[in-house]
């Protein structure tokens, strides 16, 4: 795979700069480079949510660390707010949806986009159970919740019923609020991603048209220009330690310690979190094509005047990540 030769190629460049005696071996035999005052910082800008539980898992099991690199998390409320932290040079890089990194970067922000989070997008349109509605035509006229107008999900839903001449209104809502709106029959269905897609669920809600968010690409991480520009090789240490994440992750989703981690860090309740966690499939390289179709969306939108097309992707990891 291009980023595993890649990537030992950038940690061979690394290691030129750090004494031998710094390196060791584990028994597996992968190269790691001892955390010390030398060390790379990288501080991550995080708008907590299940769909970033790969850095959490990393942190928690000591994988930066192991991987030469010194992360700091810092927790904000929204993916627009570590955004700003980004560009204003608060922090390093930041995990995101992918229409708001998009839009930054067309808009002239100073980061780019290096990997992939998860792919695809996981969330779902739920209605109440019983509901009559059987097509996209059935949704003519109804009070839809998402999160954001330029949410991917929002986005497909949006493109997929306009196609057949249906509109529905949308409502910006919080997954909680949705959900609360749901219950009181306020609303007529909520688009909702995990874990907020299980809450709803496990309260008797269904799943509907499950077959559109499948087909979007998912969230992103997006590092700052000065970090790539001074030191790519602390990023991909960075992302090699999300991928032995990922792998961690993908290969039993509902473990106790993953379920444990992501209860310790998200605050969601531990049954919604176990019921959908299988959902969320983890990995770094970069869904380019559908990156560009979701730019193109924004565009159709209005939201952004250009589309910005390779140029969104960090060079560079080109050959690596993507």
């Amino acid at each position: 795979m291009k980023r595993n030769m890649l990537q030992k190629k950038f940690l061979q460049n690394l290691a030129l700069a750090i004494p031998l005696g710094a390196l060791f071996l584990t028994a597996c035999g992968r190269s790691y480079i001892p955390v010390n005052n030398d060390t790379p910082r990288i501080v991550i800008a995080d708008a907590i949510t299940t769909h970033h539980l790969n850095l959490y898992v990393a942190y928690e099991l000591g994988l930066f660390d192991a991987h030469g690199v010194n992360v700091e998390i810092i927790t904000l409320d929204t993916n627009a707010a570590a955004l700003e932290s980004v560009v204003a040079g608060q922090s390093d890089i930041f995990f995101s949806c992918p229409t708001i990194a998009i839009a930054g970067i067309a808009n002239g922000a100073p980061f780019r986009t290096v990997a992939q989070v998860k792919d695809p997008c996981t969330s779902v349109l739920m209605l109440p159970d019983g509901t009559n509605v059987t097509s996209l035509r059935d949704l003519q006229g109804m009070q839809i919740a998402g999160i954001s107008p330029a949410c991917e999900a929002v986005l497909a839903l949006y493109f997929a019923t306009n196609a057949d001449g249906v509109d529905f209104n949308l409502l910006t809502m919080s997954g909680g609020s949705a959900i609360a709106a749901l219950e009181a029959g306020q609303i007529d269905g909520a688009l909702l991603e995990e874990p907020h897609a299980s809450i709803a669920e496990l309260s008797g809600f269904v799943r509907a048209f499950e077959y559109l968010s499948a087909n979007v690409t998912c969230r992103t991480i997006n590092a700052s220009n000065r970090l790539l520009n001074t030191n790519p090789e602390a990023i991909n240490s960075f992302l090699a330690a999300i991928d032995e994440a990922n792998e961690i992750i993908n290969n039993n989703p509902t473990a106790d310690n993953i379920i444990q981690i992501a209860e310790n860090r998200t605050g969601a309740p531990r049954d919604a979190i176990y019921h959908g966690n299988s959902r969320l499939v983890f990995e770094t390289t970069l869904e380019t094509d559908g990156l560009i179709l979701l730019a193109n969306a924004l565009l159709d939108m209005g939201n952004i005047s250009e589309n910005p097309q390779e140029s969104m992707f960090a060079e560079q990891f080109k050959g690596i990540t993507w």
